[in-house]
């Protein structure tokens, strides 16, 4: 058997840390499986009709619904759009779709990544190449990001928004519009739950990232209890941007001052306070 290793590695060339055996096989696999979805997608092909109505159908559950949109701050503009599960799952209604993300080389603080979706009836495919830095941005600068965890999910958080795209850029756009009315349609009333339930809810879901009752009063300009369907709908959105760290609280409500930050507004009034004496 050590002799069956040692001839193998005289066959393979192996240049730097690439095994060329390796890479061959691969290939050659990942060609043949290729080869079989396109077959297999001539051979079952789509039913645009029963594709529609199962898409229309999933937007009718309410918890689809309320995971189908996130918004995110731009200037003085909200930006509303569908998350990556409604993405998922209008592939997944459609069919004969693949898709996903891929690493394409990793060094040192940056990672090398494509998204990419594949429409396998039509043999259309939209793929974006894209570079995620290993750093994390916050108020205070950028911080490196060293653990491995870390790495995979900044590059799994930046290749999903990537891979949304791309997907839709392959379903047609009237199934992904008269979806989206749909889901708005589930979440302005289309369900059993009353509306005082449905805001208690959210209420819960904001404390569990750190937003206070009060807090979202403040945004709000009014008593969460006098929240319109409308708001309850963008609400979920902005909860879900949070939830699927599209953005971040701090993007969206201003949060309450340390002690810290207290004693440095106080130190900073006494000190405007003993200028003007002076004068």
């Amino acid at each position: 058997m050590a002799n069956e290793i040692v001839e193998f590695n005289k066959m393979t060339p192996v240049y730097g840390d690439v095994n060329q055996g390796a890479v061959a096989i691969e290939s050659s696999r990942a060609i043949t499986e290729a080869q079989g979805k396109l077959l297999l997608a001539k051979q079952f092909p789509r039913n645009y009709t029963a594709c529609y109505a199962a898409a229309i159908q999933a937007c009718q559950r309410k918890g689809f619904a309320e995971k189908a949109f996130f918004s995110y701050p731009r200037g003085k503009e909200t930006v509303n759009g569908v998350t990556i599960r409604f993405a998922e799952e209008m592939s997944r209604c459609y069919g004969n779709m693949d898709y996903g993300i891929k690493e394409l080389s990793h060094e040192e603080g940056r990672s090398e990544m494509q998204a990419y979706a594949w429409d396998l009836e039509t043999n259309t495919v939209s793929s974006q190449n894209f570079t995620v830095e290993h750093v994390r941005e916050t108020k205070y600068g950028t911080n490196k990001l060293t653990s491995q965890r870390d790495i995979y999910e900044k590059t799994a958080n930046e290749g999903a928004r990537r891979l949304r795209s791309r997907i839709l850029a392959i379903l047609p756009p009237d199934l992904v519009e008269d979806c989206i009315k749909e889901c708005k349609k589930t979440l302005a009333g289309g369900n059993d739950m009353p509306l005082a339930d449905r805001i208690k809810q959210l209420v819960v879901y904001f404390q569990k990232k750190g937003v206070t009752q009060e807090m979202l009063e403040k945004r709000l300009n009014h008593k969460v209890e006098a929240m319109s369907p409308e708001e309850v709908s963008d609400y979920i959105g902005i909860y879900n941007g949070i939830n699927q760290k599209e953005t971040t609280v701090s993007d969206w409500f201003e949060q309450p001052k340390t002690v810290s930050q207290i004693s440095e507004l106080m130190k900073a009034e006494e000190e405007e306070k003993e200028k003007g004496d002076k004068k």
